[in-house]
């Protein structure tokens, strides 16, 4: 697991505990609740993603470090 993926999965943990400490206070009906539990699966999905996102190849990393080099350059039609 990457640092981001750590990251993200602490901030899930925290928000978890913090909706259910909301909830435990406002009541589980409450708008509060509802959310601090969008706030969780929000983070949820970033985490998603973060896994399925691909690793970039060498010419991606180079782009992304060189914009203007020739190899780099996008071409629209």
């Amino acid at each position: 697991m990457s640092d981001t993926q750590e990251k993200i999965q602490d901030k899930i943990q925290g928000e978890i505990e913090q909706a259910r400490a909301v909830c435990d206070i406002s009541g589980s009906n409450s708008a509060e609740c509802a959310a601090a539990w969008d706030a969780v699966e929000e983070l949820q999905a970033e985490a998603s993603h973060q896994r399925n996102k691909k690793p970039k190849n060498s010419l991606e990393q180079y782009c992304d470090d060189n914009p203007d080099a020739l190899e780099c350059r996008v071409y629209d039609d």
